[in-house]
Formats: C-alpha cells, sequence, structure tokens
C-alpha cells in the first residue's frame, strides 16, 4: 500500500469559484483561470488521489474578510467530508460566530503575513469567543512574526494551528528568531502546525529540498501527534505548476514509514478536527 491508498485529510486548501460566489469589489486580489476552483472540483481532485476529508480555508483574496458563503456553500455540499477555518471581522459578534460554528467551521484564521501583527494585537475579545464556543485559531506567519504575538497565543486558551511551516526564511537557516520561537511553541504542546506550503517559502523548485531541515526539525518538536498535511490546492499565486500527486509522493519521501503517515494524514486531523465516522 502506498500513500494513494492510505486515509488522508487535506488540511489547507480553498475554494475559489467567483461563477457562483463573485468576488468583493474590492478585493485586493481576483484569483483567476487555474487559481480557481469550485467544491464540486475539488471533491473529484480528493476522490482521485484517496482523500477523504479537508479542512477549508476562507481565503482573504477574492472574498476578503467576513465573506464566507463560498466556504459554507462547500461544506454543506461535501455531506460531512469537509469543516472549515473562516476568516471575519476581529470584532464579529458571538452569535454570528456561533451560526458559523453550526455550519461546520471549526475555527478562525489570523493572517499577520497579509495584514500585519498590529491589527491583530487587539484581538483578544475575538479569541474569548473562539474559546467560549470552543473554536480553533489558524495562525499564518512569515519570516520573525511569530514571537511578536505570542503573548496573544500563550494566554488564548484555544487551540492553536500554524500554516506552512510558520514561512520561514530558508536563508536565515533554522536558527532564525521566528524560527525558533515555533519550535519552543511546538515543544510546549500548546500548538499545532501545518507541514504545507513549501513552494510559498522555498528557494528551489519541486521537490524543495531547502525546506526538508525545517520540516523535520518541526517534526521533532511539535511530534507527528500535532503536526498535519494541506496541499494548498488551487495554488494562488503559484510561481511554477504544482501537482498534487506530487506533493503527496514528496511526503511519503520525507515520511517513509507508514505508522507515521497515518498520524500526520489521518489520525492527528481527525482528532483536532472532530470527525468521527
Amino acid at each position: 500500500m502506498d500513500i494513494f491508498d492510505e486515509p488522508k485529510i487535506d488540511c489547507h486548501n480553498h475554494i475559489l469559484d467567483p461563477r457562483r460566489f463573485p468576488y468583493a469589489s474590492d478585493t485586493h486580489y481576483a484569483p483567476a483561470g487555474q487559481e480557481t476552483g469550485s467544491a464540486d472540483l475539488f471533491l473529484t481532485v480528493m476522490a482521485a488521489h484517496g482523500v477523504q476529508r479537508a479542512l477549508v480555508v476562507g481565503p482573504n483574496s477574492g472574498y476578503g474578510t467576513g465573506n464566507n458563503a463560498c466556504l459554507i456553500d462547500a461544506i454543506a455540499r461535501s455531506q460531512g467530508r469537509m469543516k472549515g477555518i473562516a476568516v471575519v471581522d476581529n470584532g464579529i459578534a458571538l452569535d454570528a460566530l456561533a451560526e458559523l460554528k453550526a455550519q461546520g467551521i471549526v475555527g478562525v484564521a489570523f493572517n499577520p503575513s497579509f495584514l500585519g501583527v498590529d491589527y491583530y494585537l487587539g484581538a483578544g475579545a475575538l479569541i474569548g469567543k473562539l474559546r467560549e464556543l470552543g473554536l480553533l485559531l489558524q495562525v499564518q506567519v512569515e519570516r520573525d512574526q511569530l514571537p511578536a504575538l505570542l503573548p496573544l497565543l500563550a494566554d488564548a486558551g484555544v487551540p492553536i494551528l500554524i500554516d506552512h511551516c510558520g514561512k520561514p526564511d530558508i536563508a536565515a537557516g533554522l536558527r532564525q528568531p521566528g524560527f525558533q520561537a515555533l519550535l519552543g511553541l511546538g515543544r510546549s504542546g500548546k500548538a499545532c502546525v501545518k507541514l504545507s506550503g513549501f513552494a510559498k517559502f522555498s528557494g528551489q523548485p519541486h521537490p524543495h529540498q531547502d525546506v526538508w531541515p525545517f520540516v523535520r526539525a518541526l517534526a521533532e518538536a511539535f511530534t507527528l501527534e500535532r503536526c498535519l498535511w494541506g496541499s494548498v490546492w488551487p495554488y494562488l499565486r503559484a510561481t511554477e505548476r504544482i501537482d498534487y500527486g506530487l506533493q503527496l509522493k514528496l511526503m511519503e519521501q520525507l515520511f517513509p514509514d507508514a505508522g507515521e503517515r497515518r498520524k500526520l494524514f489521518w489520525e492527528t486531523p481527525r482528532r483536532l478536527f472532530g470527525w468521527t465516522d
């Protein structure tokens, strides 16, 4: 049995369907062509690669903050195969957040890599609402942004999920402050990390060998009890062709033990996101 036959949950992807769900008129970026993908198309991609479940992340591109209609529609169409991470305003009301949870949202995304760190430093009230509702907090940082957020995250009292290996500066090496802070967060047992998005911060084409030492360091610090994988389909702003199957084969190379892959691809995300079937 190889990785295509093993049970898998894709923990980072987007649904971008401007034909059915037009983008916001003031969006900073409007994905088009090969960057878009409907819920039905992604379900087909999942089936072709033996992926049983998916955590769909609301994108800042196209739909902006607070427009989760496309995401909610995708979850409804998936018949239980998808759950979601919503993008919301910091001041969202508790009842509105509860309504999102009832529709399959399991957490909210913070994106300092796009909006900056300062935008979220006053988001304690929102984190309190996440805590009250039992929702998780997904955070996308880059380079050395994480240390400034650590006081906020340390007292969050909610599950923390870090995107894309923390998007380190590869040239700065493993000792850079942001990555060391991420490793410390992993060793504390207070967060999970997505081993995903290699093309977003690698300086090399597939198979992104410059990323491998960072992946191995994260797997050691977090353990595979708190590591997940995501495809990042349909590959917003990709500068080269990205193939779903090749990404899976790369992870098989990085994690040749089938038992480890079962934790990474199935057991850990299934537990974290509450899939019981």
